[in-house]
Protein backbone atom coordinates (compact mmCIF):
# COMPACT_ATOMS: atom_id res chain seq x y z
CA UNK A 1 0.00 0.00 0.00
CA UNK A 2 1.40 3.47 -1.34
CA UNK A 3 1.15 6.64 0.97
CA UNK A 4 -1.38 9.33 -0.23
CA UNK A 5 -0.32 11.86 -1.90
CA UNK A 6 -0.56 14.65 0.95
CA UNK A 7 1.20 12.16 3.29
CA UNK A 8 3.97 11.96 0.60
CA UNK A 9 4.70 15.59 0.34
CA UNK A 10 4.79 15.79 4.55
CA UNK A 11 6.84 13.50 4.17
CA UNK A 12 9.14 14.69 1.62
CA UNK A 13 8.96 18.56 2.89
CA UNK A 14 10.12 16.82 6.04
CA UNK A 15 13.27 15.09 4.91
CA UNK A 16 14.07 18.64 2.99
CA UNK A 17 13.10 21.02 6.14
CA UNK A 18 15.79 18.06 8.13
CA UNK A 19 18.24 18.57 5.33
CA UNK A 20 18.67 22.14 5.19
CA UNK A 21 18.73 22.25 9.04
CA UNK A 22 21.57 19.73 9.30
CA UNK A 23 23.61 22.05 6.40
CA UNK A 24 23.09 24.76 8.01
CA UNK A 25 24.68 23.84 11.36
CA UNK A 26 27.18 21.83 9.13
CA UNK A 27 28.04 25.43 7.35
CA UNK A 28 29.40 26.90 10.39
CA UNK A 29 33.29 26.78 10.66
CA UNK A 30 35.09 25.99 13.27
CA UNK A 31 35.71 29.39 13.59
CA UNK A 32 32.40 30.68 13.61
CA UNK A 33 32.14 28.32 16.73
CA UNK A 34 35.30 29.95 18.19
CA UNK A 35 34.23 33.44 17.35
CA UNK A 36 30.80 32.58 19.18
CA UNK A 37 32.60 30.97 22.37
CA UNK A 38 34.96 33.78 22.10
CA UNK A 39 32.25 36.61 22.11
CA UNK A 40 30.11 34.79 24.74
CA UNK A 41 33.02 34.25 27.16
CA UNK A 42 33.82 38.18 26.91
CA UNK A 43 29.91 38.94 27.85
CA UNK A 44 30.16 36.60 31.01
CA UNK A 45 33.53 38.30 32.18
CA UNK A 46 31.98 41.91 31.06
CA UNK A 47 29.09 41.32 33.48
CA UNK A 48 30.45 39.31 36.14
CA UNK A 49 33.32 42.97 35.77
CA UNK A 50 30.36 45.35 36.45
CA UNK A 51 28.67 43.23 38.91
CA UNK A 52 31.45 43.36 41.05
CA UNK A 53 31.74 46.92 40.90
CA UNK A 54 31.53 48.49 44.04
CA UNK A 55 28.75 51.43 44.00
CA UNK A 56 28.91 54.33 45.78
CA UNK A 57 26.17 56.81 45.25
CA UNK A 58 28.69 59.34 43.62
CA UNK A 59 27.53 59.16 39.98
CA UNK A 60 30.84 60.72 38.28
CA UNK A 61 32.83 57.74 40.44
CA UNK A 62 30.58 54.86 39.63
CA UNK A 63 29.78 55.83 35.67
CA UNK A 64 33.72 55.66 35.24
CA UNK A 65 33.91 52.33 37.17
CA UNK A 66 31.15 50.96 35.66
CA UNK A 67 32.53 51.86 31.91
CA UNK A 68 35.40 50.15 32.33
CA UNK A 69 34.78 46.79 31.88
CA UNK A 70 32.21 47.57 29.60
CA UNK A 71 34.95 49.06 27.45
CA UNK A 72 36.98 46.13 27.97
CA UNK A 73 34.09 43.62 27.09
CA UNK A 74 33.84 45.87 23.69
CA UNK A 75 38.00 46.30 23.02
CA UNK A 76 37.23 41.98 23.67
CA UNK A 77 34.52 41.88 21.54
CA UNK A 78 36.60 43.87 18.89
CA UNK A 79 39.62 41.50 18.96
CA UNK A 80 37.28 38.34 17.84
CA UNK A 81 36.03 40.56 14.85
CA UNK A 82 39.64 41.10 13.95
CA UNK A 83 40.03 37.28 14.43
CA UNK A 84 37.29 35.85 12.60
CA UNK A 85 35.64 38.48 10.51
CA UNK A 86 36.18 38.73 6.98
CA UNK A 87 33.73 42.34 5.94
CA UNK A 88 35.74 45.12 5.18
CA UNK A 89 33.55 47.63 7.23
CA UNK A 90 33.09 45.34 10.04
CA UNK A 91 36.97 44.92 10.20
CA UNK A 92 37.91 48.46 10.03
CA UNK A 93 35.05 49.41 13.08
CA UNK A 94 36.35 46.61 15.44
CA UNK A 95 39.86 48.64 14.90
CA UNK A 96 38.37 51.35 15.79
CA UNK A 97 36.69 50.09 18.72
CA UNK A 98 40.25 48.87 19.82
CA UNK A 99 41.83 52.37 19.69
CA UNK A 100 38.95 54.73 20.78
CA UNK A 101 37.59 52.49 23.81
CA UNK A 102 41.22 51.67 24.86
CA UNK A 103 41.86 55.50 24.83
CA UNK A 104 38.76 56.04 26.68
CA UNK A 105 39.66 53.35 29.77
CA UNK A 106 43.22 55.38 29.44
CA UNK A 107 40.87 58.23 30.51
CA UNK A 108 38.56 57.10 32.41
CA UNK A 109 41.40 55.37 34.65
CA UNK A 110 43.76 58.78 34.86
CA UNK A 111 40.46 60.22 36.15
CA UNK A 112 39.57 58.07 38.63
CA UNK A 113 43.25 58.29 40.06
CA UNK A 114 42.93 61.65 40.49
CA UNK A 115 39.46 61.19 41.89
CA UNK A 116 40.79 59.05 44.39
CA UNK A 117 44.03 61.19 45.43
CA UNK A 118 41.66 64.04 46.58
CA UNK A 119 39.53 61.63 48.83
CA UNK A 120 41.86 59.97 51.18
CA UNK A 121 40.68 58.19 53.86
CA UNK A 122 37.43 56.87 51.68
CA UNK A 123 36.68 53.81 53.22
CA UNK A 124 36.86 50.96 50.79
CA UNK A 125 33.99 48.82 49.90
CA UNK A 126 32.27 46.13 51.40
CA UNK A 127 32.64 42.58 49.23
CA UNK A 128 29.02 42.19 47.79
Amino acid sequence: MTPSFPIRIALISALLIAGFALGAAAQMSVADHRFMDEMTRSMSTMDQDMASVCMTGDTDRDFAAMMLPHHRGAIDMAKAELRYGTDPVMRRLAQEILVDQQSEIDAMNLWLGKRQSLKTGEAPCASH
